[in-house]
């Protein structure tokens, strides 16, 4: 244990809470920017096991705040290139690389014996569809996005009310990284941020991390956080996110990119193009199922939708 000498010392119970974090399993999702500080912090540490999803590649672009990864690895899938630099840095820490986009199905067969789940996918959807899957599984999800200089850490679920207690809506604007652009110091001190709580909810130190958030402000220079244990559970629960694979001929669906947007195909029997007004689609019955790239504009025709009818709106992604 002489490697971990200069942390046992601030555990609880010293070395049996090592030993807890060397029998933990981690499923990482997103092996990206916060990936980039959160999966070195914890295999550091001496995280037994972690299940890294991530089905994109390495592209150059994202070697500025990325830097787990080498001109080298361009091209690469970034869960091998993790599993690689882990590896050499802690052969105690086990890890599982899944190079495969996270649908649903995915996620609950890669929920099974895991400790805490880290949601560093940079999706909305996936981060809707984790908080989802951790309230049935009663597991704890700890969640950290970033933009620009700015960004949040939270745990949620397990003892904790769920991502839709606290952001029951998206925002009215909402700009993906290749928009706004994002500041690599930005995103590290957020993913350490994230790595500790992940630490702490393993290690059950007190006050919990779980029920609170971290927000960083780095171009006003400005933090704050809040707790949100008591907060009631969202009035409408959704809208609920779907694997393509899970959709049937049953389902209507409706692709929202234009005929003309890259991207892998949903179903064929989907109506495709932008629909300016799902507010007068009238269905009560069966699943109606909004589709896009990232889930944004899905996730707002969906809830136009469920807001005018009062049915419950579905929506799925194909990846960018």
């Amino acid at each position: 244990m002489s490697r971990y000498v200069r942390q046992t010392g601030l555990f609880p119970q010293g070395e049996a809470d090592q030993k807890r974090l060397l029998e933990a399993h981690i499923l990482m999702v997103g092996a990206g920017g916060l990936g980039a500080t959160v999966l070195p912090a914890l295999a550091g540490a001496g995280c037994g096991r972690m299940t890294v999803v991530d089905h994109d590649r390495v592209d150059e672009s994202n070697l500025h705040r990325q830097t787990l990864f080498r001109m080298d690895d361009i091209g690469r899938f970034k869960a091998a290139c993790v599993a690689d630099r882990l590896s050499d840095l802690n052969p105690d820490c086990q890890i599982v690389p899944v190079a495969e986009r996270l649908e649903p199905v995915l996620a609950r067969r890669l929920l099974t014996d895991v400790s805490v789940v880290v949601d560093a996918a940079d999706s909305v959807a996936v981060t809707y569809m984790l908080s989802d899957l951790c309230v049935e599984a009663g597991l704890p999800l700890v969640s950290a996005s970033v933009l620009g200089r700015s960004g949040y850490a939270g745990g949620f679920c397990g003892t904790a009310p769920d991502y839709r207690a606290v952001f029951p809506d998206l925002p009215a604007i909402l700009p993906n990284c290749a928009e706004a652009g994002v500041m690599g110091p930005a995103v590290a001190a957020l993913g350490a941020i994230q790595a500790q709580m992940v630490l702490s909810v393993l290690l059950e130190t007190q006050p919990s991390p779980l029920g609170q958030v971290i927000t960083l402000d780095l171009e006003r220079w400005r933090n704050s956080s809040f707790r949100f244990d008591k907060a009631p559970a969202a009035e409408a629960r959704g809208p609920f996110v779907l694997g393509v694979e899970e959709l049937t001929r049953d389902d209507r669906v409706f692709d929202l990119r234009r005929t003309n947007e890259e991207g892998p195909p949903s179903v064929d029997w989907a109506f495709r193009g932008p629909i300016e007004n799902p507010e007068t689609l009238n269905f009560k019955t069966g699943r109606t199922v909004f589709v896009c790239a990232s889930g944004l504009r899905a996730w707002r025709a969906a809830k136009r939708f469920s807001e005018h009818s009062g049915a419950t709106a579905f929506i799925a992604t194909t990846g960018r």
